[in-house]
């Protein structure tokens, strides 16, 4: 493998799979454990020298004897990487910004499915990151914790007995695991009645945030929801909190939709229908409103309105559009006009390959 393999597809192989329940609505699960080594400073106070020693320990004993579970693992150093190169990796979620900013003794080592990364030197020594397709938070935390113990048969992690894994942060003190779920809530949106449940979700220790995560905006009605709490709960309490609320939010998702089709159906089926002829035939489009109109057209996929598209239109697109991604099929750096260009070019392309 080679770092060719991981930016030459939007979709990485784990996003093709067919398992994975409501994906509709769901577009994937992701676990995340932060970890830290003992006998090394953390991140936030360690030296150059420090990180680079942990940084070539690390990555020896994981790629040396990758077990068959996880797949063999390859590291990709940050500083061998060009700043597109990194862009390209966190638009296809296989990196944090966080760790792409790192100057030196960043890495990480990633599986040929895409479906493992285990970050290096971010804001902790380790970010053992597993993602699913669909809905699979209890298959995600077996998986997880499978990968978990092997890292930790090869190193020895920072533990206290009364307060669990140590952490860079706080808030990831005790378990130090991140449950989340991307999910697709168009019609959520359209009743303005996800405002109604923010409070309550917020109430049970978890926060919903936008595609990439803290700081980011909520592009195409894509929303990631994960836990807050990781001190004082199991993990497996953690993930059983989740499922019911994401269980709770499908619900009213489908609810919605079936609200809207009977009270507005003509309205609906024009928005997504105005939509699909703009992606169609958009000669420049900015980023959000080609966001908002693959929502549109992945709604009406969901809904029988248009058969002859994949649902995983959207998971596509809304990686392909991104800036890493149009420069490196332009082969050069582009400016905010030129790639709004691109990206109706882009995107008008892939909307008549399967209709044709």
């Amino acid at each position: 493998m080679s770092l060719e393999r991981f930016i030459s597809n939007a979709l990485s192989p784990w996003m093709k799979e067919e398992s994975g329940a409501e994906k509709d609505i769901v577009l994937s699960t992701r676990i995340r454990f932060a970890r830290n080594l003992n006998d090394y400073p953390f991140p936030i106070i360690s030296s150059e020298h420090s990180a680079e020693t942990l940084r070539s320990f690390v990555s020896k004993e994981l790629t040396e004897s990758s077990e068959s579970f996880a797949g063999s693992l390859e590291l990709l150093n940050m500083e061998d990487l060009s700043k597109n190169e990194k862009t390209m990796l966190v638009e296809k979620h296989l990196i944090s910004p966080h760790l792409a900013e790192r100057s030196t003794a960043g890495a990480v080592l990633l599986n040929e499915k895409e479906s493992v990364s285990l970050m290096v030197n971010e804001e902790d020594h380790l970010r053992i990151q597993c993602l699913f397709p669909g809905f699979q938070p209890e298959e995600g935390l077996r998986f997880a914790n499978e990968l978990d113990d092997w890292v930790e048969s090869k190193v020895t992690y920072a533990f206290d007995e009364k307060r669990g894994f140590l952490t860079s942060c706080p808030t990831n003190v005790g378990t130090g695991m991140r449950a989340s779920v991307m999910m697709h809530l168009p019609a959520l949106v359209m009743t303005k009645a996800l405002n109604r449940f923010l409070p309550a979700i917020n109430q049970l220790g978890f926060v919903v945030r936008g595609i990439y995560g803290e700081g980011s905006e909520a592009l195409g009605n894509l929303f990631q929801i994960s836990n807050q709490t990781t001190l004082g709960k199991s993990e497996e309490d953690i993930v059983e909190d989740l499922q019911g609320i994401v269980l709770q939010i499908i619900e009213q998702e489908h609810e919605a939709r079936r609200s809207v089709l009977k009270t507005s159906r003509i309205q609906i089926e024009d928005r997504i229908f105005r939509s699909y002829g703009i992606l169609s035939n958009s000669r420049i489009i900015e980023t959000k409103e080609a966001a908002k109109r693959l929502s549109d057209v992945k709604l009406g996929i969901d809904l029988d309105l248009i058969n002859d598209i994949k649902g995983n239109i959207l998971n596509e697109l809304m990686i392909l559009m991104q800036p890493g991604f149009l420069q490196q099929y332009a082969d050069q750096p582009l400016e905010a006009k030129e790639r709004d260009v691109r990206r109706a070019a882009l995107i008008r392309e892939r909307m008549k390959i399967e209709p044709r």
